[in-house]
Order: C-alpha cells, then structure tokens, then sequence
C-alpha cells in the first residue's frame, strides 16, 4: 500500500467537528479532499496526521486554536456607519461579505448587528477560538 509522503496528490475523506462534537464540516455527502500534502494549503496538523498514512487507514486528530484558527480577538471586532457600504449589500445578520480594506487583500467579515444607523463587523475566522478535531481517511494516494 502507499504511503503519503510530502509532494504526492493526496484525496481524503474528513469530518471536522467542534470539542464538544457538533460537526462544522464533512466530505461525507461530497467527494474526498483533494490537496498536495506539503504544500501548505491545509492546516499543518493535518499535513503532519497524513504524512506516513497509508491508504485506507483512518486517524482522528485534535487542533487545538491556537494551531487552527487562532484565538478569537476582540479587536477585530467593529461598528461602522450603516452609510459607509453600499445600498445593495445584504446586511442580515451572520451574512458573510468580502471588505475591502486600504492597501491590503479583502477581508472577509460576518454581520454581527445591523441598527439603523450602523453595522457591527467581525473579522475573525467563524471557527476562531474552537478546539477542532477531525476524523480523516486517506482514500488515495499518487
């Protein structure tokens, strides 16, 4: 059987869950994640679990924030003038929009509130704070 080594083309089944077992994410009702194992793209402690797995082995393993998605922070956190976006965004609350920002990439922000005169932004990851854990299954290896 192979094993994943760094550099091949990996496919993996997961399931990502919270600490307290509520699932955020799964390729159960998809196709397998597909990724180069040491390419960066995924989180290192998931490079690392698959490193060595051969296919058809399964593994669970745990992330805690600061490894995931950081903690969450309160200074990314901000009120702006409802004005200030334009009129045909959606501003429900927990809709997600790209913003742009001066001299850096966009960012992506939930909406927190929406009053008539302003719109609370969040600019934290929607998992930020959270202990992970996810159930993989290596499904194929080139």
């Amino acid at each position: 059987m192979a094993q994943a080594r760094t550099g091949d083309h990996v496919k993996l089944n997961y399931t990502g869950k919270l600490d307290d077992g509520t699932v955020f994410a799964t390729s159960a009702e998809a196709n397998p994640l597909e990724f180069t194992l040491g390419n960066g793209t995924m989180l290192s402690a998931i490079e690392e679990a698959v490193e060595g797995m051969e296919t058809g082995e399964t593994k669970t393993v745990y992330v805690p924030a600061d490894e995931a998605f950081g903690p969450w922070r309160e200074e990314l956190v901000q009120e702006i003038p409802k004005d200030s976006l334009p009129e045909e965004i959606d501003l429900e609350i927990g809709e997600r929009l790209w913003v742009d920002q001066p001299g850096t990439d966009p960012v992506m922000v939930s909406v927190m509130d929406v009053s008539d005169s302003t719109v609370t932004l969040d600019a934290n990851h929607p998992l930020a704070g959270e202990d992970l854990v996810f159930d993989l299954e290596l499904v194929d290896v080139t």
